[in-house]
């Protein structure tokens, strides 16, 4: 017996440390693994059918905080089923350029191909419904929850926004409107469907993005808009890109002070919503700088990178030129001094660095809004 007892009492203590252990372990196994973040695939059963979808998680995302939320509309050149090809366009991939900048949870729902629009009562309960689940799983704040898209996404936004005016603190429509081009006969009613939207919506701030030259979706589609919401004393923005056809969603989610405008806004802040109304016509590139067309012979030259001649600068009467690698010949308009862009409205900018040691240019930087280059110049 007392052998039997001694071997009772062992095994005992050894349970109750095995147990002890493995309760230690818990949290440490559970510390190895933490929230995933960055794009994340999810599925949404409703009325019986499965949809895939993608949510963003930004690489700072915890528990312990609730964060704002942007659902997030594509084109229609995104439609499918495989939940994923609206994770390559517009905000995605703004996200992916400059994930700083972004600091939401995204929900990306998806159009399927035997549906054609978001503005259809089924697509945009498929939304509204990612939306929510997103929401609770990753612990949105409802006071800050925001709407965009772009094109056909762009119609979903006002139809949504419509439909749940009480939902999102501001909206971004890209390249959208309330004429669809499915349904035509919207037209007949343009002096007063836009009346009627902005009514619903003139608590909601509102900052549009069009392509002035657009031939897909007409940019007039977004100044009725305007008119409509400041006519209804409602805040709103529209920014028109000169030079720019339907592809304006490029400029409108690398436009760093779109993230900063979502989130100066509340639904509480909005119940103090002041009325304001901006209308501005973004040029293709900024007005050049006056300089002395002399400092450009200081300019002239071959700049390369390990051997490799990457530009020849040239100077033709009093303007500036450049030549790349494969002989394609583009005008250098100065911003100022040392800093040159192009005529094209690319983001990439040109600075020549001077060298005090030698008196003359030693390099020039080629930087865009996501890297930058230093080439020497060859003496």
């Amino acid at each position: 017996m007392l052998k039997t007892g001694r071997t009772w009492r062992t095994a005992f203590v050894l349970a109750f440390f095995l147990a002890g252990a493995l309760a230690l372990a818990r949290p440490l196994q559970a510390a190895r693994h933490p929230q995933d973040t960055g794009f994340l695939n999810r599925t949404l059963t409703l009325n019986g059918a499965v949809h895939r979808y993608v949510v963003y998680l930004p690489e700072n995302w915890n528990k312990d905080q609730t964060w704002p939320v942007i659902l997030f509309l594509h084109g229609s050149g995104e439609r499918g089923t495989e939940g994923l090809d609206q994770t390559q366009v517009g905000l995605p991939a703004a996200i992916r350029l400059h994930p700083e900048r972004w600091p939401f949870v995204v929900v990306m729902p998806q159009v399927p191909f035997n549906h054609h629009h978001w503005t259809d009562p089924d697509m945009m309960a498929v939304a509204m419904d990612t939306l929510g689940a997103e929401e609770r799983e990753f612990h949105g704040d409802p006071d800050r929850t925001y709407l965009t898209g772009l094109s056909l996404g762009g119609y979903g936004v006002w139809e949504i926004a419509r439909d749940n005016p009480h939902v999102f603190a501001a909206i971004a429509p890209v390249c959208g409107g309330i004429f669809w081009s499915y349904q035509p006969s919207r037209w007949n009613e343009q002096t007063t469907l836009p009346a009627e939207y902005a009514r619903v919506l003139r608590r909601v701030p509102v900052w549009m993005f069009h392509g002035a030259d657009d031939p897909v979706i007409s940019p007039r589609q977004s100044a009725l808009m305007y008119d409509a919401l400041k006519a209804a004393d409602g805040n709103v923005r529209l920014f028109d890109y000169a030079g720019v056809k339907h592809n304006v969603w490029d400029k409108a989610y690398n436009n760093p002070d779109l993230p900063h405008w979502l989130l100066a806004h509340s639904l509480a802040a909005d119940a103090h919503l002041l009325p304001a109304a901006e209308h501005v016509l973004v040029p293709v590139h900024p007005v050049p700088a006056r300089v002395n067309p002399a400092i450009y012979d200081g300019y002239v030259g071959e700049y390369e990178d390990n051997g490799v001649t990457q530009i020849t600068v040239f100077r033709t009467g009093d303007q500036l030129f450049q030549r790349n690698r494969i002989g394609e010949v583009t005008e250098l308009l100065p911003e100022n001094a040392n800093t040159f862009f192009y005529p094209s409205g690319s983001t990439t900018r040109l600075v020549f660095e001077h060298d005090p040691a030698i008196g003359a240019i030693r390099d020039v930087l080629s930087r865009d809004d996501r890297h930058e280059e230093h080439w020497e110049r060859k003496h």
